[in-house]
């Protein structure tokens, strides 16, 4: 398996039409949101609560292509795309294992891939001067591999 094809299995190798799945990611990623929101105003710009709005970003965003009837192939013919909402055509949640190490692998997706938004909030708010961008990236990318090796060991 060449680089390309490790990076594309990751990312979007399980993009497909799956609205249970959508469901599980919007009330997740909204749950991380609420995390970032709720933390107290000199906190809110920790490493901590920024990893949870990143990798809220991401899940969310994932959530939103897993309700995309078209996100499951490119050049789907109308009757296949049609073909997909049929209830006999419904595919069935992955195992809990798997399904809880990808969701923690696209959480951590997002402060590993996001981290260079913390620059332009920096200039955007030009009081926060030090912004923790090495440890939002290294937590992320702790976060991405653990998912990947669950998933990993899972499988098998």
């Amino acid at each position: 398996m060449n680089f390309r094809q490790f990076l594309s299995e990751n990312f979007a190798g399980d993009l497909e039409y799956h609205p249970r799945r959508a469901s599980i990611y919007f009330l997740l990623g909204a749950a991380s949101a609420c995390f970032w929101y709720l933390s107290p105003a000199p906190i809110k710009f920790a490493a901590t609560p920024l990893v949870f709005i990143l990798g809220s970003l991401t899940l969310v965003t994932k959530g939103i292509f897993l309700l995309r009837k078209s996100s499951e192939g490119w050049g789907l013919t109308e009757s296949e795309w049609k073909a997909l909402s049929d209830p006999a055509n419904r595919k069935p949640l992955p195992s809990i294992p798997v399904q809880a190490a990808q969701i923690l692998q696209d959480f951590g997706a997002g402060p590993l891939l996001l981290w260079p938004l913390l620059n332009l909030a920096g200039d955007l708010d030009k009081s926060w001067t030090d912004p923790p961008r090495l440890k939002v990236f290294a937590v992320g990318a702790v976060i991405f591999c653990l998912g990947w090796l669950i998933r990993k060991l899972a499988v098998r």
